[in-house]
């Protein structure tokens, strides 16, 4: 579906120091729903070949796009003006005449966006040029306390990251968390961190002086997979479903239909509670929820109970039961081989339920510890009543949350290039 416009605004008014620490006047904080989709617009195609493939020739364009090469000269120029687009002249072919002959290519030198994941323990903030590349990134504890002043001190953060790049001018901030998100109004119920109707996009667009968009962290695991991926494979992605599975601090999934996100007016579901028939006692009362079983926190639970992580252990992480795993230790491997299988079966279940043309698994759950995959297959395998389809770990490896936030700051961008880049003005 072609895209004209972007959604409307939430205004408030307010008199900022910018990341650069300078000063500017009153404006509106711009909270803008994430589009998580690949769009079919003139523009959109455009940019995004572009994004995939240049420097490119229009002739090719038209080809990759499916668009008239007329339709492509206007859409170049227009991005040209933009300055989101910029013409390679030393590339162009010998002999050829007229600037149509003249590859282009995004213009991403001279900006960024900022991408912020808020999860329960850990917050990573990035940088991320407009193809997607990530050029920088760094991560922080979560902070604790009231919601306003733990999301203040993000945006503090944020900006003394920021200050790594005073050669490129930031567009757009993107954040992707757990719990639900009004993605227009950019608040958030968060329960893990307490955080009820959080004004997280007010916060941190107006802190940051940039339109900013706000969506669930799973939900934008799933948008990397279709707008960023490696090989940008979400042309092909474009028809049929997907289903995206996480699992690290917590557990989620996403359902994409004809190369968009869907997310349900409510905000995306939750599996933390589905049961698992085994695990510890849930906050919720009950005994072997989803959550409850292969999160992190559950996981070095485990460990601690089994004496492979002791009490003399200031912060036990996770990784402490991946190294011993890694290093012989039979219970670690055993913690995290149960831990496989019970992710193999829910994933059968979720699957033979939606019955998707495809399944990505993203989450450390399943990347750091690669010796535990064959145990989700066979899991798999022996409880899904289905043939077997395209099921594969993302391609993103361990910094799924890296692009999953990079997305959301990415994705107006990218659906609507033209109106995104007047917004940014608007700042």
């Amino acid at each position: 579906m072609s895209v004209s416009t972007l959604p409307s605004t939430i205004s408030r008014p307010s008199v900022r120091r910018t990341a650069h620490g300078v000063r500017r006047a009153p404006n509106r904080t711009q909270v803008v729903p994430p589009l998580l989709r690949i769009t079919d617009s003139p523009a959109a195609a455009v940019f995004r070949v572009a994004c995939a493939q240049g420097p490119i020739g229009r002739d090719t364009a038209a080809k990759v796009t499916g668009l008239s090469t007329a339709t492509v000269n206007r859409q170049v120029v227009a991005l040209l003006g933009a300055g989101l687009l910029r013409e390679r002249a030393d590339l162009t072919a010998s002999g050829a005449v007229g600037r149509p002959r003249v590859p282009f290519e995004v213009n991403h030198e001279p900006y960024l966006t900022v991408g912020i994941h808020i999860g329960a323990v850990v917050t990573g903030i990035v940088a991320s040029d407009l193809r997607g590349r990530i050029l920088g990134a760094v991560e922080v504890p979560t902070p604790v306390g009231p919601q306003s002043q733990a999301v203040s001190r993000i945006v503090h953060s944020a900006r003394m990251f920021l200050g790594r790049w005073h050669r490129r001018r930031p567009l757009w901030v993107g954040v992707a968390l757990g719990g639900r998100v009004d993605p227009v109004t950019g608040r958030v119920d968060h329960p893990r961190l307490g955080w009820t109707a959080a004004p997280v996009g007010a916060i941190i667009g107006d802190g940051l002086g940039l339109p900013v968009s706000v969506a669930a962290h799973v939900d934008a695991m799933a948008a990397s997979e279709l707008l960023l991926a490696p090989g940008r494979p979400g042309e092909s992605a474009a028809s049929g479903t997907g289903l995206y599975f996480y699992a690290r601090e917590t557990a989620g999934v996403a359902v994409t239909i004809d190369g968009r996100v869907h997310t349900p007016s409510t905000g995306p579901g939750s599996i933390v509670h589905l049961p698992t028939g085994s695990g510890a006692q849930c906050s919720c009362g009950s005994r072997g929820c989803l959550e409850a079983t292969v999160s992190d926190r559950a996981v070095i639970d485990a460990a601690r109970d089994a004496g492979i992580l002791t009490e003399t252990d200031e912060r036990p992480a996770i990784a402490a039961v991946y190294r011993a795993a890694a290093s012989g230790s039979l219970a670690a491997h055993e913690l995290l081989v149960e831990r496989a299988r019970v992710l193999g079966r829910t994933v059968a279940m979720l699957r033979d339920l939606f019955n998707p043309d495809r399944v990505i698994l993203g989450g450390q759950a399943f990347t750091e510890y690669p010796a535990g995959i064959p145990h989700v297959a066979e899991a798999f395998a022996a409880a899904s009543s289905l043939a077997r389809k395209d099921i594969r770990i993302t391609g993103f490896g361990n910094r799924v949350q890296e692009f999953a936030a990079a997305v959301v700051s990415l994705s107006c961008i990218h659906a609507d290039p033209l109106t995104s880049i007047r917004r940014t003005a608007l700042q």
